[in-house]
């Protein structure tokens, strides 16, 4: 319900053709379309973000091992560089405009801290917003959106796999009634 509500307050609505007159219209907008991007091109986008173009990441859960836990990590990552690690690798110091993550594949990303502080958001339940509590959301959010069907797919599996058993013990049965008198 909260995902169809939040799709439903998207401003850009789906193109889509009238089926009585067969003319452009558009309709509300449902959990499964494309999210909406922040930008209007990849120019505009590269110009918002230090030159650096912002991944698609809808499907970043499925694409990185442990996709979740990736997220959580890389969203509550950021922190200064250790003087020791400096002091050791003095080349290895952070460049002008991007910011230092050990979860990062080369350890520093042009995308600043999302997180910053507590209270970022509101939870209708009363939730405390702490910046832990708002990257797990964000991960599971994340996930849900690689996989929305994951739980229908769970479940339709299960009831495959039972009625799997069951027409193998009915065959096998059959099978035992069939060859019952049969010598071997």
């Amino acid at each position: 319900p909260e995902v169809k509500a939040i799709a439903n307050q998207w401003v850009i609505e789906q193109p889509t053709i009238n089926p009585e007159t067969g003319e452009a219209a558009t309709r509300k907008n449902i959990p499964s379309d494309r999210f909406p991007s922040p930008f209007a091109n990849d120019v505009a986008a590269r110009a918002a973000n230090n030159n650096a173009l912002p991944p698609d990441l809808s499907l970043i859960t499925k694409a990185r091992e442990e996709g979740t836990a990736y997220v959580h990590s890389l969203l509550t990552g950021y922190r200064a560089q250790s003087p020791a690690m400096l002091k050791a690798f003095p080349d290895a110091k952070t460049p002008e405009g991007l910011h230092y993550n050990p979860y990062f594949a080369n350890l520093n990303i042009a995308m600043p801290p999302p997180l910053t502080s507590d209270g970022q958001v509101t939870y209708a339940d009363g939730t405390k917003a702490s910046v832990e509590q708002m990257s797990k959301d964000v991960s599971a959010f994340l996930t849900w959106t690689a996989e929305p069907n994951l739980e229908a797919r769970h479940a339709a599996g299960f009831a495959s796999i039972l009625f799997i058993l069951i027409f193998c013990g009915l065959a096998w049965g059959a099978y035992r009634n069939v060859w019952r008198d049969v010598k071997h």
